[in-house]
């Protein structure tokens, strides 16, 4: 299969000669591809690390010599037992990409020139201070990023919740996974998996829905399909209107109309009842029943769901009732049953509603809390759970699940932090694109953003880009110029990884730590730096005590004991010597856990019961009645065409650090699929330049005609700056979760070349 211009076997090749040799060590048909360097690099030192890059969080072994990194091979006593993937291996090479941010800069008639560090902080200090004392705290934010240590994210929001007095702190997370966490709180009342990868090797069913695990997780996705090989009766059920490398390993793929998934789930959990696979006892002793605000009973559900027969929601789904059947019965009919997914859920206007589907399944059959048997989402980037959700660095959250709209929350954070009661603000700040709308309306004065890319992550990116260009924007990131980069006044040069340190998490709730072990190039600084001489010069620095990774995460471990997540006994010291921890873990000999809630091995769960589901006030978990609701960006005579955006297997978010990978630099990304009955239909023809049009924006990618995706649906990579797909791509956010709804905008295509 190629990628791009390339075949995967050149591009390996390529690597290997690059890279000072590398041996395949699995058969070539993507991501079953992992590989590990001949030991043919001189190095002096090996370290225990974690890869930069998506949630699975791989353990690393970093060779260095002479003060650089000079290798990279996976730690085969991690979790992912030594495998690394293509980007894995390349953490090596993404420290020394061309464009590195050496020094700062400040815009001065019209363009950045070099600036001292004194200079440039003393501009940022000096406009943020004159904003707070002009327009009041709520003038100025901060825009972070899942790629930023915890102990970075976690002094942010302290510095701007208690410091400043503002909640406007948000971040990119709130565009991938911040559905995800309003299912788990609304459902359990406390974020994050109750699972871990030790339930793949169990598992003998995977429901896997809104996730090309292959390509997007592949170190994941070879675990499952370790399971799938050594059991093959293993049932793999993939739920994805596109026929992507993970569906092809299907037993059953349900090419599903994007944004129809609640009615899915609800003719799914119809099929449970009609067949007797309720797990009474779960009912009666650990759930309660909700519609939105409203209590329900499993009699109310009984009829909710009577309106959702396979019958009736097949042509709404574009799938056969008689998939439907069978799939909701291999689910429901297994041993375990493990539920994996990700954006292709998150991204949509109902992304909660069917995040809430997809526990309430689990919960209903009993599929939970053994192992094998669990719901899981996977995150996109390294820290998106432990770095951004544990510490609550959202706009309308407080460290560990609490939320800026509950007194007794604001207090008990209040009294940790040792600011006076009524410091922080009970009004939540802006998420991600309410962020974005005040600045177009000229409410926010001046913006921190740190490790992202907004102007080109966003969706309806054009309009946003504008009102970047009306604030006074400080921008630090590791990488110069992004696209971000450009509408800065002023930009700061910040560490990456191992030139800095600190605590990444992953998506089972594994703490573990990317040691310093090289200095950073030029002038750069690590984040955490950065704000702590913000603090400083705002004149917070008595708030803002702990300075170095190590400090501040001893700060936030013991305030952590004041929780459900009690990870106090997660130590540096314990972390430099385990492959991580999965929190809970509230003294230094707990070894971890892997399955929360269960009485036994949860050490927050009390008595001796199947559950306790202690993030909620009863002990009980909620099932959701959702109906479903119209798309958000509903198809039309002018629009007939739903586009969803992704990713490729080589490439990371919006190619501000793989793009500059030499090895990567032919791997296509400008590209729409299109099926072969539409490019018919609208004249398309394979490789040729197509205009997309949506009621936001046009953007132009080359045609990849192919019979990978269902008819009336295209898809397009999102990680070209130059195509810049997300000018198309819907603003829209769910009700709950204020996540876009990048999985529902209606386009229409045709050739770019008969564009006037």
């Amino acid at each position: 299969m190629e990628s791009g211009k390339l075949t995967r076997r050149e591009l390996l090749q390529r690597l290997s000669a690059l890279a000072g040799g590398l041996i395949l060590t699995g058969p070539i048909s993507g991501c079953e591809g992992f590989w590990r360097r001949e030991p043919a690099i001189p190095v002096d030192s090996w370290h225990k690390g974690v890869c930069r890059f998506c949630g699975t969080g791989c353990g690393i072994m970093i060779g260095v010599r002479d003060g650089k990194v000079v290798d990279v091979k996976g730690d085969e006593y991690a979790h992912n037992r030594g495998r690394i993937c293509i980007k894995g291996v390349l953490n090596r090479e993404i420290l020394y990409v061309r464009d590195r941010a050496l020094y700062p800069m400040i815009r001065r008639n019209g363009r950045l020139e070099r600036a001292s560090w004194d200079e440039a902080m003393s501009l940022v200090a000096e406009r943020f201070r004159e904003a707070i004392d002009r327009y009041g705290p709520d003038s100025v934010a901060f825009y972070g990023s899942g790629q930023l240590f915890t102990e970075e994210s976690y002094t942010a929001n302290k510095l701007f919740k208690a410091g400043i007095g503002t909640n406007n702190v948000d971040g990119n997370p709130r565009l991938c996974m911040a559905s995800a966490a309003a299912g788990y709180i609304s459902v359990f009342g406390k974020d994050e998996p109750m699972g871990c990868y030790e339930d793949i090797d169990y598992a003998t069913c995977f429901f896997i829905t809104g996730s090309n695990t292959a390509d997007c997780h592949p170190i994941v996705w070879e675990r499952i399909m370790d399971r799938k090989r050594s059991r093959p009766e293993t049932v793999i059920i993939v739920v994805d209107p596109r026929r992507t490398r993970t569906a092809r390993h299907a037993d059953y793929h349900l090419a599903i109309r994007p944004g129809t998934d609640v009615a899915l789930y609800n003719a799914m959990i119809y099929e449970f009842i009609r067949n007797g696979f309720i797990d009474q006892d779960m009912v009666e002793n650990y759930l309660t029943f909700r519609e939105g605000d409203a209590e329900r009973t499993f009699e109310d559900l009984k009829r909710h769901v009577a309106q959702y027969t396979p019958e009736r929601v097949a042509p709404v789904c574009g799938v056969d009732a008689r998939q439907i059947e069978e799939v909701a019965y291999l689910f429901a009919a297994s041993e375990a049953t493990m539920s994996i997914w990700t954006m292709g859920l998150n991204q949509q206007a109902q992304g909660t509603a069917a995040n809430r589907l997809v526990n309430a399944m689990h919960l209903l059959t009993g599929h939970i809390g053994r192992p094998g048997a669990t719901p899981f989402s996977l995150t996109g980037q390294p820290n998106a759970g432990g770095g951004v959700r544990d510490t609550g660095a959202l706009a309308h959250a407080l460290p560990n699940g609490r939320v800026v709209a509950n007194p007794q929350h604001r207090a008990e954070m209040e009294d940790l932090w040792g600011v006076p009661r009524g410091r922080i603000s009970p009004k939540p700040g802006y998420h991600a694109v309410a962020m974005f709308e005040a600045m177009a309306r000229g409410d926010l004065k001046c913006v921190l953003i740190m490790g992202t890319n907004p102007a080109q992550s966003l969706p309806h990116a054009e309009r946003y880009r504008e009102a970047m260009q009306r604030t006074f924007l400080v921008v630090a990131d590791a990488i110069y110029p992004t696209e971000t980069a450009q509408f800065a006044d002023v930009f700061l040069p910040s560490a990456m990884w191992v030139e800095k340190g600190g605590v990444f998490s992953q998506s089972e709730r594994r703490y573990h730590l990317v040691p310093k072990l090289v200095e950073p190039p030029g002038e750069a600084r690590s984040d955490l730096e950065i704000l702590v001489e913000l603090a400083d010069r705002l004149g917070y620095g008595d708030l803002i005590k702990a300075r170095t990774p190590e400090e501040v995460w001893d700060e936030w471990r013991q305030i952590s004991a004041h929780s459900p997540y009690n990870f106090a006994g997660i130590t540096y010291e314990r972390l430099k010597k385990e492959r991580g921890v999965l929190w809970p873990a509230p003294t230094e000999d707990h070894p971890g856990t892997c399955r929360r809630y269960v009485p036994g091995e949860d050490p927050m769960a009390k008595g001796t019961g199947r559950f306790d589901f202690y993030g909620r006030p009863d002990g009980r978990a909620v099932v959701y009645l959702e109906h479903q609701q119209p798309s958000s960006d509903p198809r039309s005579d002018e629009y007939p065409l739903t586009l969803v955006t992704g990713r490729v297997y080589e490439h990371w978010h919006t190619l501000t650090i793989t793009g500059k990978l030499e090895e990567l630099e032919d791997i296509t990304t400008d590209f729409l699929v299109v099926h072969p009955r539409d490019a018919h239909r609208y004249g398309i023809r394979d490789g040729e330049p197509v205009l997309v049009e949506s009621r936001r924006g046009r953007a132009v990618l080359k045609a990849r005609v192919s019979t990978d995706i269902t008819p009336g649906v295209v898809f397009a990579p999102f990680h070209s700056p130059e195509a810049l797909v997300n000018r198309v791509v819907n603003n829209t956010v769910d009700p709950i979760s204020k996540e876009p709804a990048f999985k529902e905008s209606a386009v229409r295509i045709r050739p770019a070349s008969s564009a006037a």
